[in-house]
């Protein structure tokens, strides 16, 4: 961890993380790969991630994605010790993580206002399905049901077929992400002026905000733009093609675009034809001209069209699958994949940071932990407990 490192622009920073799933783990995840020290806490067993599969050694593979860099603590929040454990971390801490519903901390005991009284300078990062203000504040909420009520399900698709998740959980994803930044906003504003303050995270909120230039047209314009399944909602030509051998996505978009890819393919006709030079016209006659570009890619394999595409500086993609991608020689060199080694694991292959800073980057110091794993170092080094008071937390079923 950074303590024992003195590695990160965020060594020295304190996290109490108290969150479960995704979007919370995250956020405190980030933190902890820029040198915060993080101090996770599960309820005896681990947290229901913790039970969900796949698995390696038995042990989750999606936990792993979320809690390197952490310190692990066990500790029952029913339990009658529980609270006061809790109040001495929230003294300890300078940034305490949580996204159960609004109240449940309040109801625990220590709520926004009790973290205030034992520790002023406090940053809650609450991170919630829709906020801790509103009439829907309330309700529990999932990735997938973030995608349905912020539009962002209406609007994924094929436009004759029916609304579409996307195929990841892209609004944890996102509001973790979301909230990282916000934590840091908190942080520099708290060493600007000793202040604490509570950092406020809807998933939904945070969906609502990726929906961009469709959401400004309804605001501005009062106009919806449909459904485009893998098209560009606002021009042409932009779409999926099927190679020989396999999918390749072609962005032909723009004014110039335009004219280099239908050089590329052969077809002067279309590409200096002056109508076209509009992306409005250009969208009323897309199906003629991805037609054109169909009947050209479907002839020559993906690596043909790559080599043809790349030398004219048209953007194109493969269509990769995962293991592909998890393979390629541009994410092996962007450090996407890392091996960690685990104590009792062994070596374990984690998804690398995608955020690169040259002097200060983000390192992966300590391996996924175990449930509990570190409840002598959170209990007995940060806490200072003594080892009879730890082995009775154990006896009494706390931790």
């Amino acid at each position: 961890m950074a303590r024992e490192n003195g590695v990160g622009p965020l060594d020295g920073l304190k996290v109490l993380d108290l969150s479960r799933f995704i979007a919370g783990p995250l956020c405190a995840q980030i933190l902890g790969d820029f040198g915060a020290e993080v101090v996770k806490i599960e309820r005896p067993g681990g947290e229901d991630s913790r039970h969900h599969g796949p698995y390696y050694r038995d042990e989750s593979v999606y936990m792993m994605l979320y809690h390197r860099n952490k310190y692990d603590a066990t500790l029952d929040t029913r339990h009658a010790r529980a609270l006061g454990i809790l109040e001495r971390l929230v003294e300890w801490a300078d940034v305490v993580v949580e996204n159960f519903r609004p109240g449940t901390m309040d109801k625990i005991g220590i709520g926004w206002e009790r973290m205030r009284e034992l520790n002023p300078s406090v940053i809650l990062v609450s991170i919630s399905g829709f906020g801790q203000t509103g009439p829907d504040s309330s309700r529990a909420l999932f990735d997938a049901i973030s995608q349905a009520q912020s539009g962002l399900m209406h609007v994924t698709g094929d436009p004759d077929g029916m609304p579409t998740l996307s195929g990841t959980y892209i609004a944890d994803y996102t509001t973790g992400y979301l909230a990282a930044i916000g934590t840091l906003a908190a942080v520099v504003h708290r060493e600007r002026t000793g202040e604490g303050q509570l950092v406020d995270i809807a998933s939904l909120d945070s969906m609502f905000a990726t929906l961009g230039i469709r959401l400004i047209t309804q605001l501005m314009l009062g106009e919806e733009i449909p459904r485009s399944g893998s098209r560009d909602p606002l021009t042409a030509p932009v779409n999926v093609y099927e190679a020989a051998d396999g999918s390749i996505y072609i962005q032909g978009g723009t004014r110039t675009l335009f004219r280099t890819l239908f050089g590329v393919i052969g077809r002067p006709d279309l590409a200096g034809d002056p109508r076209y030079q509009h992306a409005e016209v250009r969208m009323a006659h897309r199906d003629l001209l991805e037609g054109a570009v169909a009947d050209w890619a479907r002839t020559r394999t993906r690596d043909e069209i790559a080599e043809a595409l790349r030398g004219a500086g048209v953007p194109y993609a493969p269509v990769a699958s995962i293991a592909e991608v998890a393979a390629s020689p541009q994410i092996a060199a962007r450090e996407m994949v890392q091996e960690v080694e685990h104590p009792t694991l062994g070596t374990l292959r984690l998804p690398g940071s995608p955020i690169k800073l040259s002097e200060t980057p983000p390192t992966i110091r300590k391996a996924p932990p175990l449930a509990g794993e570190d409840n002598d170092f959170v209990y007995g080094g940060i806490l200072g407990m003594s080892p009879a008071e730890i082995a009775r937390l154990y006896e009494d079923g706390a931790i």
